[in-house]
């Protein structure tokens, strides 16, 4: 069987069975032809007699119609990368204004972003070699700044 067939979806199926049933085709028939164009990715013979009877009620629709409940939620690169300018320009911003902005807020800083808070900062969970010597570096430099200017007021007192 070609790719092409396997790339078949529902509303391609959906206008098959459509075209088919106004030509006057019994759903066996349909199905029959479905498997063997498309194989083991045809749609079951229940699916076509269910869609038949769709469109004998006059749905001629082949788009799959609103479904109620909670709706999906999608991470797209666009607001990814609008949490991530937002934790740049403030590290120690909280998750809750951020949540003010943007939906899945901590699903996509923990998963995607791949960080964690860390001292009221947002930092990377893993950091590589490089990142690791520069902050040890830099923890380095205030210890000895705080540890100098302990070292200067014990001496004032």
């Amino acid at each position: 069987m070609s790719d092409d067939a396997r790339d078949f979806n529902n509303m391609e199926t959906r206008a098959v069975i459509k075209f088919r049933f106004q030509q006057g085709k019994a759903p066996k028939k349909i199905h029959t032809i479905l498997t063997e164009t498309l194989g083991e990715h045809a749609s079951s013979y229940a699916t076509v007699k269910n869609w038949m009877a769709q469109q004998k009620r006059g749905d001629f629709s082949t788009c799959d119609a609103p479904r109620p409940g909670r709706p999906k939620t999608v991470t797209i690169p666009e607001i990814i990368d609008q949490i991530h300018e937002l934790i740049l320009e403030d590290c120690r911003i909280s998750a809750l204004s951020i949540a003010e902005q943007c939906e899945r807020v901590g699903s996509i800083i923990h998963e995607d972003l791949d960080t964690r808070k860390l001292s009221a900062k947002w930092v990377p969970k893993c950091l590589n070699a490089d990142q690791k010597r520069h902050r040890c570096q830099s923890s380095e430099q205030i210890w000895n700044f705080f540890g100098a200017i302990q070292m200067i007021s014990c001496r004032d007192r």
